[in-house]
């Protein structure tokens, strides 16, 4: 009786209640219908050909008289997508190579992405663009990361096309594609997409994920985040789910939150299919996982023999489980790049293996998390139409860390790359909890990114854009644990999605006319029949950073690298298309790019040049640049630009970095107008950056304090001797530097940066204190941080002193901050001038 009557409710009932009624498989009312619902019908669907999106209104199909009581209604029907549409997960991790996971013969255990690839697909031969902005530009777009203002990442963007940062409106993201055509759409972990110089609450929202079809977000805007206390957004509004939470990790909790979300979509409307773009943060530096995936990994004892037996091991399983072909040769260790395990102290051995143990931790503690998410799908009976694409890295590993790892990465995009052992063993015991923002040796990078060489920024080298790839799709893809080789490149996942889908790429979208797609979809590589099909994406440019490549039906042409990743500074290299050695490789014959056959084949060698400059007109590399951390102070648009002084007269918080005034490599004065009230005062008067680098204005037991933060290792302090007095008080802390400033970059000089400059603190025009800094912070601050005024969110500056957020008890009635940018005079430019043409007639 009961099954009856609520059988009977969902067919009277059923324009109110066709998804209140969900089995244990997720299946509806609505599925139990065999006629479809009359038209204009509350509950009416259709699908739409999605040429123009949104699709236009559809005209009114009701009758309209003088009175409702003969009047006819009409409802437009709800877009679904096609029949029988997959829902689709897709899923990339950060600065992970190809030896990473043990799907394809890592050490590290990642049993979610074996699973995903038992249950359909493992492919060997899909390629990033060497760095994380421009992969994910590519991965959502299906155009090349130059085609799509992604050239670098975000924060080094410049103002040509082919680098700001700007996802082009001719360029919908299939976030807003499948939007639109009526799938559920969700972005969890990094994004990255977003210009650093719009990511602050002033907006424009445009290029957020919000902005760009996905209808909710649940992560951090910029490269990387204190996964312990990350600078966290849902939608656009700043969280702090950490707060009161000790131990609470956003591995965790953003597969909390997409757990979470899918049931919530599954119970509300479960005929609706979903799109989730999950992207979390590991393995990109900070590696932060949980204490307890560290001790799980640490009693395994994988890299106790070193790096370069490491890379022996991994190269023997990949060869076992017949992911690289039987073939292929491993290239000699560069001695002359990294030392051999051999050649390390005892001392060096014992930090770096703490080093990877933390790193694999977070590896195996990430997978680990995206398995409850999979888990979840099933647990809704919505596994089988579920397409799982689950890429491994947005390039290849990082070695950012330098030769000897670093328990700060802020440091190493300040140009501290080489920090000694006996200083990093002071972190030893707390490396990858909350006091680090720790990067492993690059020696552990070389072998994670077997069998190939280089690593992440190296776009010339597989290491830096061979990644690997499992995709499962029970209803469609039945060669289960299959390998495709086929040559393919991130640009092909959205036509993949589409193709999938059933759904078309727009031909407008907002009334704009939409480019095309440059990627190509391998859906045809679904079908054990064409297991062994040539490739269908036969021509592929590679350039990041002044390094480039070609790829053409087989042959790679590409530039030898003439810079590590950790080598950031420096003059750059002035003519990167023509100034570069040049390497031939038949990748048909030689898997791990190591015979260099350029000169027996000098002919191919100008031929492949001619089609990448080609492709480089095309797709809006030019101009190259080959500059690097340089670029991290390049002048951009943002909320700032031109402006000269500040005022605040509120507290405010969360500003991030790429929107707040910077005051590197420049003159600047800072005044608060402050009320000390009778029982005296204390708090942050102003502060921006974190325990990683950044400076602080505050008052600590009632005495004024300016405080540097310089990269975790030294803390210069301004202090007054005596408490201030109840009433009103003038603070002012005054620097005068002493370098060129910024402008010496467009003579491909960094010879303004981190120049010296003396502070002196002053309470109601007297000088308290002076002092000088011997080298100042030259490109970044912790960019994961924000300028706060009134308080302090997220780390603080100085532990020692006070712990966030320390409000200001005191009454601020006026901050005002004051740049004074150096300028260049016509005598500096001479000079500079000469150095370059010096500099470029002896290259």
């Amino acid at each position: 009786m009961l099954r009856s009557s609520k059988f009977a409710l969902c067919v009277v009932g059923f324009s109110f209640f066709t998804v209140a009624f969900v089995g244990a498989n997720g299946s509806s009312c609505l599925a139990q219908q065999s006629t479809p619902p009359p038209a204009g019908s509350p509950a009416a669907t259709t699908t739409i050909d999605g040429k123009q999106l949104p699709a236009p209104d559809p005209k009114f199909g009701g009758v309209i008289k003088p009175d409702a009581l003969n009047s006819k209604p009409w409802w437009a029907p709800r877009i679904v997508p096609p029949q029988d549409a997959p829902n689709v997960l897709l899923i990339i991790t950060d600065d992970a190579g190809f030896g990473v996971p043990s799907t394809f013969g890592g050490v590290i255990p990642t049993p979610a992405m074996d699973r995903v690839a038992n249950n359909g697909l493992r492919y060997n031969n899909i390629h990033s663009t060497a760095l994380c902005s421009p992969t994910r530009a590519a991965l959502i777009t299906g155009r090349n990361h130059h085609s799509v203002g992604f050239g670098v990442i975000s924060e080094q963007s410049t103002g040509f096309p082919g680098y700001n940062s700007i996802i082009p409106e001719d360029k919908a993201t299939i976030g807003r594609t499948l939007l639109d055509n009526g799938y559920a759409t969700s972005w969890f972990g990094k994004d990255h997409n977003t210009p650093a110089f719009a990511a602050s609450q002033a907006g424009p929202f445009d290029q957020w994920p919000t902005g760009l079809g996905f209808e909710y977000f649940y992560g951090f805007v910029g490269g990387d985040a204190n996964q312990w206390q990350p600078n966290l957004f849902r939608n656009t509004t700043q969280i702090y789910p950490f707060r009161g939470k000790p131990g609470w990790n956003l591995v965790t909790g953003m597969a909390d939150d997409a757990i979470s979300y899918l049931n919530r979509m599954n119970q509300t409307m479960p005929d609706k299919p979903f799109f989730v773009k999950y992207a979390p943060g590991a393995t990109h530096a900070p590696h932060h996982p949980t204490k307890e995936w560290v001790e799980k990994i640490h009693n395994m004892h994988l890299f106790d023999d070193g790096y370069n037996k490491l890379r022996e091991t991994i190269f023997e399983n990949q060869k076992k489980l017949g992911v690289i072909p039987a073939d292929t040769e491993l290239a000699p260790w560069p001695d002359e790049v990294l030392k051999p395990w051999d050649k390390l102290t005892e001392e060096e051995q014992k930090l770096f293996i703490k080093q990877v143990e933390v790193f694999a931790a977070y590896a195996a503690y990430n997978d680990h998390e995206i398995g409850r998410v999979i888990q979840s799908i099933e647990d809704m009976g919505k596994l089988e139409n579920t397409l799982i694409i689950y890429i491994n890295g947005d390039n290849g590993t990082s070695a950012e860390g330098g030769p000897l790892g670093t328990p700060n990465e802020v440091a190493f995009f300040n140009g501290v790359n080489m920090m000694p052992v006996e200083e990093q063993m002071k972190w030893y015991d707390t490396w990858g909890t909350e006091q680090t923002y720790n990067h492993m040796s690059a020696g552990w990078a070389w072998a994670f990114d077997t069998p190939f060489t280089w690593f992440k920024q190296n776009a010339s080298k597989l290491g830096g854009i061979r990644q690997n790839m499992a995709i499962s799709w029970p209803a469609r893809i039945k060669d289960k644990g299959g390998l495709r080789e086929q040559f393919c490149h991130v640009i092909d996942i959205v036509p993949t999605i589409l193709e999938a889908t059933g759904i078309d790429a727009p031909e407008t979208v907002d009334g704009i006319p939409q480019k095309p797609i440059e990627g190509t979809s391998l859906v045809y590589t679904f079908d054990k029949k064409n297991a062994k099909a040539p490739s269908q994406h036969k021509t592929q440019y590679f350039e990041m950073m002044g390094q480039w490549a070609l790829y053409h039906e087989g042959w790679l042409l590409s530039t030898k690298v003439n810079r590590a990743p950790w080598e950031a500074y420096g003059a750059a290299n002035p003519d990167p298309l023509n100034n570069q050695v040049l390497e031939l490789y038949n990748l048909n014959e030689d898997f791990s790019q190591s015979r260099n056959i350029a000169d027996a084949n000098a002919d191919k060698v100008q031929e492949m040049k001619k089609l990448f400059i080609a492709e480089a007109k095309k797709h809006q590399v030019f101009p190259m640049d080959a500059s690097v951390a340089t670029r991290l102070v390049a002048p951009r648009p943002n909320i700032t630009a031109g402006r000269t002084e500040f005022v605040y007269t509120l507290p405010m918080t969360g500003l991030p970095q790429g929107d707040s005034p910077s005051i590197l490599n420049s003159s600047y004065t800072i005044t608060a107008d402050i009320t000390v009230p009778e029982e005296g005062a204390e708090g942050m008067i102003l502060t921006s950056g974190g325990r990683f680098c950044g400076y602080g204005f505050y008052l600590l037991k009632g005495k004024p304090v300016f405080l540097w933060n310089v990269l975790d290792l030294q803390r210069i302090k301004w202090e007054g001797k005596e408490a201030l007095s109840p009433g009103q008080h003038t603070l002012e802390f005054d620097f005068k530097y002493e370098g060129l400033g910024v402008g010496t970059l467009r003579f491909n000089s960094m010879s303004g940066l981190a120049r010296p400059g003396t502070g002196t603190l002053k309470v109601d025009g007297k000088v308290v204190t002076t002092q000088k800094m011997a080298k100042t912070i030259p490109m970044i601050l912790q960019w994961d941080e924000s300028f706060d005024i009134g308080s302090d969110t997220l780390t603080g500056v100085n532990d020692a002193d006070y712990q966030p957020p320390f409000p200001l008890t005191a009454k601020l009635n006026k901050l005002t901050l004051n740049i004074d940018r150096p300028q260049l005079s016509a005598a500096d430019i001479k000079k500079l001038e000469a150095a370059m043409r010096n500099n470029q007639s002896s290259e």
